[in-house]
């Protein structure tokens, strides 16, 4: 199988992953889960847990900008299996927005995530070249 589409596969999952590092957190922070009211709770955490839960938020916003632009660069012909390298790059730059974001490093995160969406930029320049 080409190998983007497992990266498009750790994309989805990897907020999941995130959120679990969250609700650790909640559990050590409250003691309890509070399933009734899970967001409200979510907002009151603080350090880690809220850096966590802040990181999965923005995993799943990432995801859908990859997820269109490798639909934007399927439909416009480009080969997947040329999309390789440019899919690891974005998961290498999103992998260490969700370590800056955990590590409290804002301006590492910051370009970690100016990586990840130039990455973005590329591909579409690629699909728009080959379209």
């Amino acid at each position: 199988m080409v190998p983007v589409l497992y990266i498009l596969f750790i994309l989805a999952v990897a907020p999941v992953f995130l959120a679990g590092i969250a609700v650790r957190c909640r559990l050590k922070q409250f003691g309890h889960i509070d399933n009734n009211h899970p967001r409200a709770q979510q907002s009151q955490l603080e350090g880690l847990g809220a850096r966590a839960m802040s990181a999965q938020q923005n995993a799943w916003e990432a995801a859908i900008v990859f997820v269109s632009t490798v639909f934007i660069a399927f439909a416009a012909g480009v080969p997947l299996q040329a999309l390789t390298l440019p899919a690891l790059i974005y998961l290498l730059f999103r992998t260490l927005h969700a370590l800056f974001y955990l590590l409290d490093l804002a301006t590492l995160r910051s370009l970690a995530y100016c990586g990840g969406l130039f990455t973005c930029v590329y591909i579409v320049s690629v699909a728009a070249v080959s379209g």
